[in-house]
């Protein structure tokens, strides 16, 4: 497979969990619609890390490489295909690999909301500081935890909402509207973080309502969240 085809197969695989980008893509200029696409399936990866069902053993060794990996980038080396159209961005590589370690301690369920939030603290912060010189601007370190604890609550399910009550509906919904509130001021951002977070939100919230991950609205209200996340409304 050539460079350019691996590179692909994962922007692609990202966009079949976002199909909601489809949509608000036409918010974005042309010209930055790959490098964030490259940015959010990087973080895609790192989000399945942490949100590994069974055998936990090949997922952690996927981390160290990474590790491995994002120090190649701060040399301007690199093997993977995403390195292809991230490694060139000046970004703090080297930081984002130190913060993966925390990621393995971080799928232990917390005992509160402190220690959800603390357990991802070094990992928000390295993202933050990537996210600001590969987009331009950097989000806050609370709002990535936010969204990362939101998908590991759609994902794990009861086994991502700290606890004793975890695994009773109250708690799960719960949960999900202190994610809600803790995401913080959504003008925070680049615009592709911006609109990533309206719908990554609004998962959320259609969660927390429910009780579970539900289907997505029609196409007019993924237009229109969208259309306002670009704006910064």
């Amino acid at each position: 497979m050539s460079d350019s085809a691996a590179l692909d197969s994962f922007l692609q695989k990202w966009r079949a969990r976002w199909p909601e980008w489809s949509v608000a893509e036409i918010f974005v200029a042309p010209a930055r619609r790959d490098i964030a696409v490259a940015w959010f399936a990087l973080l895609q990866e790192f989000d399945d890390v942490l949100n590994v069902s069974g055998d936990p053993l090949p997922a952690d060794a996927k981390l160290a490489w990474w590790s491995e990996e994002l120090r190649g980038w701060a040399n301007q080396r690199s093997r993977h295909p995403l390195g292809r159209r991230l490694e060139p961005e000046r970004a703090a590589w080297g930081q984002l690999a130190d913060a993966l370690p925390t990621l393995v301690a971080a799928r232990t369920q917390p005992v509160d909301e402190q220690a959800a939030f603390a357990a991802l603290a070094a990992y928000g912060d390295a993202v933050a500081a990537v996210e600001g010189a590969v987009l331009g601007r950097a989000p806050t370190p609370r709002a990535v935890i936010a969204q990362m604890l939101a998908t590991r609550l759609a994902e794990a399910g009861s086994a991502a909402v700290p606890g004793r009550d975890a695994g009773a509906e109250a708690g799960l919904r719960g949960w999900a509207m202190t994610l809600q509130q803790a995401w913080g001021n959504p003008r925070h951002g680049a615009r592709e973080r911006r609109i990533l977070s309206a719908y990554a939100r609004a998962r959320l919230h259609r969660h927390a309502r429910q009780g579970a991950p539900a289907p997505l609205p029609g196409q007019a209200r993924l237009l229109f969240t969208g259309w306002r996340a670009a704006r910064g409304d």
